[in-house]
This record gives C-alpha cells, structure tokens and sequence, in this order.
C-alpha cells in the first residue's frame, strides 16, 4: 500500500496508508477529525546500495572530437570493380 500525504486546513499536512481504490477519498486528520484534502507530492525513490552514482553537482565530463579524418580501412580502386578490394 502506498503513504499518501493529505492536509488539513487546521492542523497541517499529515500521511496515511491507503490502497491504490481509497487513494482520492479524504482522510480525517488524527488530530482534530476533520477531513483533509489529499497533496499530490514526488514520490520517494530508494536506490540499490549497488550502484555507482556520481555526486549530482559534479562537473560534466568534456569530450574532445577528433579533427583530423581517420584513416578509411579499404582504399578505393579505380578499375571499376568494387567488389574486388585490394587485389
């Protein structure tokens, strides 16, 4: 089930569990009763131990593209026939 936040006009934002059918229905605030209107808030998200991240305000890596032409593998042939290559 998932913790769903809610806010009353009195009290404040408060959570509660509730299936994914009662997710729109209000809530009665635990402190004063009254119902309280739900808030659409980001979704808590726990990451595995097992990945490596970086630090989120670390510098973006610069990449250098190369400026001169690699050399091409097959050289063309002149003679007209492509499917004979260096022969």
């Amino acid at each position: 089930m998932p913790l769903y936040e809610f806010k009353c006009q009195s009290c404040g934002v408060f959570e509660e569990w509730r299936s994914l059918s009662q997710s729109s229905d209000p809530a009665v605030c635990p402190t004063c009763q009254q119902p309280g209107k739900r808030v659409i808030s980001a979704p808590a998200v726990n990451l595995s131990s097992s990945l490596s991240l970086r630090h989120p305000r670390s510098e973006p890596e610069l990449v250098k593209r190369e400026t001169e032409p690699k050399p091409q593998k097959f050289q063309h042939q002149s003679c007209g026939r492509p499917w004979m290559l260096n022969h």
